[in-house]
Order: structure tokens, then sequence, then C-alpha cells
């Protein structure tokens, strides 16, 4: 439901000012051209009084568009102030809205359809889950041109052009490279940076003028787009030279209808980021048909790993932010492929396998690359083994247990891979499950382990190095950073102290199997 008072407020009081707006007034259809005694209304239109000449004109098209059940009737000064057009507009139940003077009618008829769709399409996405990426930025950047005059772009924050009107008639080099790649250029950037134009930006400027430039660029007339205080925008117009105050105003009072069409299309993406998200998630964890999964989220058949990503900031909330912030540059820029998801306090992805861009080995760089312990926190990353679609979930588990591994300092840092470290993996899976069985508590090793915590020794590393290193002393002793006398003068106190037949591969498998146990839980 679109009521005047909200058409009014999203055009700007720079060119509609809302005379008298009654509580009942009917909701907006559409907007209409019509004179003194027209017969062709409809239900809930805004009319346009252009070829209203005086007051008795004026008071004959307000009593004739509220018969016919119009929102409201808009008129230029000073027929909108007039004493007996508001009285009869007051009498009608209509709506009485004043133009401002030097608004064009064409202009005005371009920039309502615009607000009336936006509007429109804002309540459908709320009512029905409308796609609001539906409405058409370009024509909104063709109704901008047509207020200020001027070709115009619309871009975000990062310079990266969303929107341009069909009119390009007043141009320069900087324009057209603009709109060829997306983007402004970046020796282009930098001009306007140096003349402090993001600055001002920022600052909530109304609209900022830049003259021109001895390399041939036109001056541009600027107006950052804002909503909430949250700068989402700009728009840029190549203009001749200085704009009068009163067109610059009407181009301004443009930002919040643009700013609507910005924030609905980020609500959109946003949806779609969610809903993606709690599908990977469904899939990582075995709940939904793998092959519907992968049409959805543009999977391509073939080998996938699944990445496990942990960050560390100094707080609960820092961690929140760096991850983030990491699944936004992971999931774009890298090629296609990538998806991702944040779960539990980890960041997912699933990525292609293979060498190419966007594949494990590529994002294994990406990974590699990413600041640790530099106040941005750490950051550890493992991957599972590849397989099909259908076994993710298998890859997300290898994936955690070999970032645990990270995480205990078991393995060096640096992104890891379920396969490149099965040994590692094997040695941890036998200590859980020796641990679970209490075999650290058989045999003599009780006992050297409390020698060692009474007297100071190091018996319990010591054997420890020697039984891996069998028949290398001097790797054991290296290893522990001790002389190898030293090592030798140290298995002869430790075998005073307990009767081990070392000879015995079964004693000394055994051993090995305790300690093995004993060190990596």
């Amino acid at each position: 439901m679109i009521s005047v008072r909200s058409v009014v407020d999203r055009v700007g009081p720079t060119l509609l000012r809302a005379v008298l707006l009654p509580a009942d007034c009917p909701t907006v259809a559409d907007v209409v051209i019509a004179e003194p005694g027209t017969s062709q209304l409809a239900a809930g239109d805004l009319v346009l009084g252009v070829a209203v000449g005086d007051a008795n004109a004026s008071v004959e098209l307000v009593r004739a568009c509220a018969r016919q059940g119009a929102a409201a009737v808009l008129l230029k000064p000073p027929l909108a102030g007039k004493p007996a057009v508001r009285r009869a507009a007051d009498a009608a139940g209509i709506g009485l809205v004043e133009v401002h003077a030097a608004t064009s009618w064409a202009q005005l008829v371009w920039l309502l359809r615009t607000v009336l769709d936006a509007i429109a399409d804002e309540t459908d996405a709320l009512d029905t889950r409308h796609d609001p990426a539906a409405s058409d930025l370009f024509r909104l950047a063709d109704a901008v041109a047509s207020v200020v005059d001027a070709p115009v772009t619309i871009e975000d924050t990062n310079s990266r052009v969303l929107a341009y009107s069909a009119r390009q008639d007043i141009t320069d080099p900087a324009r057209v490279a603009t709109i060829m790649g997306r983007r402004i250029p970046d020796d282009v950037l930098a001009r306007f940076r140096s003349r402090g134009v993001f600055r001002e930006l920022s600052r909530g400027r109304q609209t900022i003028f830049v003259p021109a430039q001895r390399d041939g660029t036109l001056p541009r007339l600027i107006v950052p787009i804002r909503m909430g205080g949250e700068l989402l925008g700009s728009m840029w117009a190549v203009v001749p030279g200085p704009v009068p105050d009163e067109r610059a105003a009407a181009f301004a009072d443009t930002a919040p209808v643009v700013a609507l069409h910005l924030l609905r299309r980020r609500a959109h993406a946003d949806m779609r980021r969610q809903a993606s998200a709690e599908l990977l998630r469904a899939l990582l964890g075995g709940e939904v048909s793998a092959r519907k999964a992968a049409a959805e989220l543009d999977l391509e058949p073939g080998p996938h790993r699944v990445v496990a990503v942990e960050t560390t900031g100094e707080d609960a909330l820092d961690g929140e932010g760096l991850r983030l912030a990491l699944l936004e540059r992971l999931t774009q820029g890298i090629g296609r492929g990538p998806v991702g998801t944040e779960s539990g306090g980890l960041v997912y992805l699933v990525v292609p396998d293979g060498t190419g861009r966007g594949t494990w080995a590529h994002l294994r760089t990406v990974l590699a690359e990413v600041p640790t312990n530099r106040g941005a926190g750490e950051l550890r990353a493992a991957a599972g083994s590849a397989g099909e679609l259908d076994e993710l979930a298998r890859s997300r588990a290898e994936a955690e247990e070999t970032l645990g591994l990270l995480r205990s300092g078991v393995l060096p840092g640096g992104p890891a891979c379920f396969d490149e470290v099965w040994p590692s993996l094997v040695l941890h899976r036998a200590a859980s499950a020796a641990g679970e069985a209490s075999v650290g508590e058989l045999g003599p090793l009780p006992l050297l382990r409390e020698h060692d915590a009474t007297n100071g020794t190091d018996f319990v590393n010591t054997l420890y190095e020697w039984l891996r290193h069998p028949g290398q002393p001097r790797c054991a002793a290296s290893a522990l950073a001790i002389h190898p006398n030293t090592l030798r003068y140290r298995m002869r106190r430790l075998l005073e102290l307990v009767a081990l037949d070392l000879d015995d591969p079964d004693v000394r498998l055994a051993l090995l199997s305790q300690l093995v146990a004993l060190r990596w839980r």
C-alpha cells in the first residue's frame, strides 16, 4: 500500500511539498497528466496539473479528481497555495501537493513512476517474497539523468559501476573507461582521490563539484547515496560546468530513491547468501540430496574438498568479524568454485580438487598469504580428502580432525591436507584409543614418570627418542638437544631404575605405543 506521504517523502522537499494530506487519502496507484474536466482517471492516481492556468481551473480539477477517487493533485505555485484551491481539496478529501516551480513536468513523471516502482517492489519483497533485485537500476539512472540534465553513473562504495543512464552525450575518456570497465580506472580514481573527493563523500556532503582537469576530464557533480547514516555508494554526473543550486539540489533529492534500490539489492543478495549457506550446511551434514544441492549451489561435477578455516581474535567479537571478512574474501574474487558458509565458529569452503584457479591448490596459496599474528588474529586451515559431492560430509569430518591437530600444535602452522598428514593422523587415532584403554598405566612407565616428576630427570622423553631412532644414538641425542654420551648415560641410569628387556621387539613396540599415547594426548 503506497501512501501519498511516502511518495512525497521519497521524492524529497526540493521538488515536492505536501500542502494538504487528508488522513483517509486514497493509496497511490499511478501518475497521470490531466487537465480540468478530464474523465480518464482511475482510483489512486496522482494527477499532475500541467495545463492548469488559474485558481478557478485548479478548483475544478481538484473536484473532478476527487469525484473519480484520485489520491492527490500536484500543482505548481502559486496555484497550490491559493486559499480557494486548499478549501476545495479539504472539502473533497483529496491530497494537494505543490511542485517546485523550476521542476520539469517530464522529469517529475519519470521520477514519480520510479518511486512508485521502488515502493511497490519493497512491499512485494516484504509481503510475497518478490525478488527485489528485479527492479531496474538502469531505468532509475535514466530518471536521475533527466533530473540533473546530464549523463549519470550509479556506483558502489568500491567505485564499481552498478548502473548508468542511456544518455551519455556529454562524455570524456574517463567516463568511457569507467563504463567499459564497470569501475573507475585506477589512474582516474587516484586523481579524484587526490582532490579529496572520497574524503568529502565520507563526510556527508550533499553535493560535490569537481572542476575540469588538465587531462581533459570534464567536470563532475557527485552526490553521496546514504541511508540511516551509512554510505551505500554515489552518483556521478558529467556536467559542462557549475550546476545551478536548484538543479544540484534536485539531483541530491533523488539519492534516497537510489538508496532504497541499493538496500533492496543488498538485502536480496544477503537473503540468497543466507539460503545458500543454510543449504551448504545441510549438505555438509549429509541432510540433503547432493544432486539437488549441487544444482542450487552451482557446484560442478567432479571431486571436491571441504576446507575448514579457524580464525582467532583478541575476543569473540574480533574472531567473528575475522571469520565473516575471511568468508567474504574467499568466496569472491578467486574464480568460480568456492562456496562457503560459517558454522560453529568455523568457516567451511567447498572447492574443486585440482590446480586451476578457484581450486584447493589455489585456495591453499591464498590462505597461506593471509597475515597472521599481526593484530589480525591467527588463522588455521585444513582440507579433507577429495571426493564426490555425496561424500562431502566425510570430507568435512576429515578437515575438522586435521584442524584439531593444527590447533593442538601437533602439526606445524600453515594450511594442512588430510591426505598428506596421514602419519600424524594414525598416531593421533592410536593415541586416542590407547588413552581410552588406559595403556599408560601398565608396566614400568608410571614409575619412570613419577621419578621424573620427583627428581627432575627426563627419562621418559629419553626413552621415547631412543625408541624412535633405533640404532641411531646421534639422531636421538639431537632430538633431545644433548650429547650422545649423555644419552647413553641416561639410558644406563634408566635401566638401573626399571627392568626392561629392550632387545625384545614386543617390549619396544609396547613401550612406544604407551609413549605415543602419552605424548599425543
